[in-house]
């Protein structure tokens, strides 16, 4: 993908641990692309109601607005629902995976997670987005 095209690239990171949000953010943008945050679903949704994002990284375990919560919502909205969206979580059950994709994730990253992994994951749903 050319440098352009990333920095064209507008990710929403919905994350309520701070270190995890602002180390996350900070690999993206070092990769070129556009980062914008949320420390929680809520917020979250508020973002991506006001600048519309073309993925979105979503953690599942957060206190006022589950990442499953947040992904209901994006899948139910006409404008939204093609967005893609990868959870990233702690929970690294083949359970949870499961679940995580038959909810509708495109693709789910278990925390730690290694910044290749990161990159492949958000490489791979950008690009099938684009056949959509």
């Amino acid at each position: 993908m050319s440098q352009f095209i990333l920095l064209m690239t507008r990710i929403l990171i919905i994350e309520d641990d701070v270190n995890i949000l602002r180390n996350t953010a900070e690999l993206l943008q070092l990769e070129g692309y556009l980062v914008t945050t949320a420390s929680n679903g809520r917020a979250g949704l508020e973002k991506i109601k006001l600048e519309t994002p073309e993925l979105i990284l979503c953690d599942i375990l957060m206190l006022d607005m589950d990442g499953f919560s947040v992904l209901g919502y994006v899948r139910q909205d006409p404008d939204l629902k093609r967005i893609p969206f990868i959870f990233f979580s702690a929970k690294s059950d083949v359970v949870d995976v499961n679940a995580g994709i038959a909810a509708g994730a495109d693709d789910y990253l278990t925390k730690p997670f290694e910044l290749e992994d990161l990159i492949a994951s958000v490489e791979k749903c950008l690009e099938k987005q684009k056949f959509y």
